[in-house]
């Protein structure tokens, strides 16, 4: 692949990214959590990012901002529905814009719901996307600025993205992502043998990403709602779409 990710550990459960493309050496970093794992990281790999890209202004996704860019003098982009928020940016961008990146393209997709301005990161050539906070390894994450509606449409957006995209997220949250969806989908064979999966990578201290979309939609109750077991069992047979999206959060946040 001409496009080679670098993932690794940041704060308690952060993941942090690097991308390279082998064709110009370029270098992005995906998100800032913490200065020390990033160095390392670029010190492993050797890869000293040009770019910085941030899905959403939460402290965890960019407390390492200004530090990188002093140190590296590299350019940061992130939502323009955020940039008041956002340390040291240089550019803005939203839905549909289009960043270089090599001998490729990066597409930007909006994902309001997490935060109002939130974005993720495509390369549709490459079948890669970084969603942050936005769609996680069975879950999504809370909806801390906008109401169900609003990350419900994003994630319809995510979920459309073909089924072989790896998908990068910002959190290691899987495994008690997990347990909760066999709440919400106890009869789901593949979610049962999914999260044996999960159990054994993270009993033997190993990443459970990348997930793909494919894996999502087959495993994750959030992309689910439409599924006439999860709403049998939650006895929303006859409700709205969203309206099964938002119980499903509300557990979620109450679990």
């Amino acid at each position: 692949m001409a496009i080679s990710v670098e993932q690794f550990m940041c704060r308690q459960d952060n993941f942090g990214v690097l991308m390279r493309d082998a064709e110009t050496g370029t270098v992005a970093l995906v998100d800032a959590p913490e200065e020390a794992p990033i160095l390392a990281a670029i010190e492993r790999t050797g890869w000293v990012p040009s770019l910085l890209l941030i899905t959403h202004h939460h402290g965890d996704h960019v407390e390492a901002n200004l530090a990188l860019k002093e140190r590296f003098g590299l350019r940061i982009v992130g939502p323009e529905a955020e940039k008041a928020k956002i340390p040291g940016i240089d550019e803005t961008v939203g839905e549909g814009s289009q960043i270089p990146f090599g001998g490729t393209t990066i597409e930007v997709i909006s994902t309001p719901g997490h935060t109002a301005g939130h974005v993720s990161y495509h390369l549709p050539r490459e079948k890669i996307a970084f969603t942050a906070d936005t769609l996680f390894a069975l879950g999504c994450g809370r909806l801390f600025e906008c109401p169900p509606e609003v990350m419900f449409e994003s994630l319809n957006k995510l979920a459309a993205l073909p089924a072989d995209t790896q998908v990068h997220c910002g959190h290691e949250y899987t495994l008690a992502n997990a347990r909760f969806a066999l709440t919400i989908d106890p009869d789901n064979a593949a979610l049962q043998a999914r999260a044996k999966e999960i159990e054994a990578l993270r009993a033997d201290g190993r990443p459970t990403l990348p997930t793909t979309i494919g894996a999502e939609l087959a495993t994750n109750p959030f992309l689910r709602w439409a599924d006439p077991a999860i709403r049998r069992h939650l006895g929303m047979e006859d409700a709205g779409d969203v309206e099964v999206f938002a119980e499903i959060r509300r557990r979620k946040d109450n679990a």
